[in-house]
C-alpha cells in the first residue's frame, strides 16, 4: 500500500465545503418560506447527508475495496428491491411528475441514487475478470447479461419515472462496458435501443416534448413552460464576471424553481460571477483528471472498472447539470454532484470517493 491520492481528496473537500457554503445561500429564502428557518436546508444537508457521508467516506477508504466483489450481487438486489419500494402506497413519497422517495420513520431516501454506486459495483465485479477477453466478444456471456441486469434498472427507473437519474446510469454503464471490451456493434445495438426508447417516453409524456421544445426554442412559452430555463438563464447573466455577491441573489427570491436542487448552479454563477463558476468547472474537470489518473493505476481489472465508473458519473452529472443550467441541454432535473441538496445523494457521492481514494492506496505509478 502507499499514501492514497491527496489531491483527489482535497478536491473533493474543498467541492464539499464550496457547495455547502453556496446552498446555505441559495436555499435560505425557500427556507424561510416553506419552514420560517433560513438554515432548514443546511442543517438537513448536514445531518442527513455530510456526516453519514464522511462516515462512509472513512470506513470504505480503510477497506480494502476488492472485499466489495463478494457483495457486488447482494448490494445490487438490496438497492433493486428499495427501488421496487418506490411503487408500494404509503412508503412512496410524490415529487412532480416523479416518484423516486421513499419515506420510513420519518427519514426519506431516495434509492435510484443509491442504484447508481451499486450496479457500478456489480458491472465492475463481473466484468472485471472479462476485461479484454474473448468472453466480451461473445453475445451469450457478455451482451446478453448485461442487457437483463442493465433492462431491469431501465424499466423500474422508467415506470417511476425518472428519466435523468437514469440518462446518468445508462452512460456510465455504457463507459464501464466499453472499457471492459466490448465490442463496438454491442454498443451500436444498445445505442439504437437507447434512442428508441427515448423516442417513445417523449411521444408517451407531453412533458417531456415541451422540455425539448422549450431546449430548441428558449423564447417559447417564459411563462411557462419555458420559465424555468429562462429565469436560470436570467441568473447566470445577471452574475456577469464578478457576481452580485455571496447571499445577494434575486433568482433565490421564490423566481428560479429548485434553487436549492438542480438549480443551485444558477445561483452560483449569479452571486459569485463568471470567474469563479469557471473555478468550479476547472475543478471538476481536475477532478476527472485524477480519477482517470487512479483507475489507470489500478492493480486489477475490477479496480479499474470501477475507478473509470465513479469518474465518469461524478463528471458527467456535473456537466449534465450545469449544460442544462445554460440552456445547451434540456432540463433533466439531475442535482449537481457533491453540491446541490438532497442526502441520500451526498452519502452516496462520498462513499464512492472512499472507494475511489481506497484504490488509490494499492495503485501502481
Amino acid at each position: 500500500m502507499r499514501k492514497p491520492d491527496y489531491v483527489f481528496i482535497g478536491l473533493v473537500g474543498a467541492i464539499v465545503v464550496f457547495g455547502l457554503i453556496m446552498l446555505s445561500s441559495a436555499s435560505s429564502a425557500v427556507a424561510y418560506e416553506k419552514f420560517g428557518d433560513n438554515y432548514w436546508y443546511i442543517k438537513h444537508q448536514i445531518v442527513f447527508g455530510l456526516l453519514p457521508g464522511l462516515a462512509a467516506f472513512f470506513l470504505i477508504a480503510r477497506t480494502d475495496y476488492r472485499k466489495l466483489k463478494k457483495y457486488a450481487l447482494p448490494f445490487l438486489i438490496v438497492s433493486v428491491s428499495l427501488l421496487v419500494l418506490v411503487f408500494i402506497p404509503g412508503l412512496a413519497v410524490g415529487y412532480g411528475t416523479s416518484k423516486s422517495w421513499i419515506n420510513f420513520l420519518g427519514i426519506s431516501l431516495q434509492p435510484s441514487e443509491i442504484v447508481k454506486l451499486t450496479f457500478l459495483i456489480y458491472l465492475a465485479a463481473w466484468l472485471g475478470p472479462k476485461r479484454g477477453g474473448k468472453d466480451m466478444q461473445d453475445t451469450a456471456s457478455s451482451f446478453i447479461p448485461f442487457i437483463v441486469s442493465f433492462g431491469i434498472i431501465v424499466i423500474l427507473m422508467v415506470l417511476q419515472p425518472d428519466v435523468g437519474t437514469l440518462s446518468v446510469i445508462a452512460v456510465t454503464s455504457l463507459i464501464v462496458y466499453f472499457s471492459a471490451g466490448a465490442p463496438i456493434l454491442h454498443l451500436t445495438w444498445i445505442s439504437g435501443a437507447g434512442a428508441l426508447l427515448f423516442f417513445l417516453l417523449i411521444k408517451i409524456a407531453p412533458y417531456r416534448a415541451a422540455r425539448l421544445m422549450t431546449f430548441l426554442h428558449p423564447e417559447f412559452d417564459p411563462q411557462g413552460v419555458g420559465y424555468h430555463i429562462n429565469q436560470a438563464l436570467l441568473a447566470i447573466g445577471s452574475g456577469g464576471l464578478f457576481g452580485l455577491g455571496l447571499g445577494l441573489s434575486r433568482q433565490k427570491f421564490q423566481y428560479l424553481p429548485e434553487v436549492a436542487g438542480d438549480s443551485i448552479f444558477a445561483i452560483i454563477a449569479e452571486e459569485l460571477g463568471f470567474l469563479l463558476v469557471a473555478g468550479l468547472i476547472i475543478a471538476f474537470v481536475f477532478l476527472a483528471i485524477r480519477g482517470f489518473k487512479i483507475a489507470q493505476g489500478a492493480p486489477d481489472g475490477f479496480g479499474r472498472l470501477l475507478a473509470i465508473g465513479i469518474t465518469s458519473w461524478l463528471v458527467f452529472q456535473a456537466f449534465i447539470n450545469i449544460g442544462a443550467m445554460v440552456g445547451i441541454l434540456p432540463l433533466t432535473g439531475i442535482p449537481l454532484p457533491l453540491i446541490s441538496y438532497g442526502g441520500t445523494a451526498l452519502t452516496v457521492c462520498l462513499a464512492a470517493t472512499g472507494i475511489m481514494v481506497n484504490i488509490s492506496k494499492y495503485g501502481k505509478d
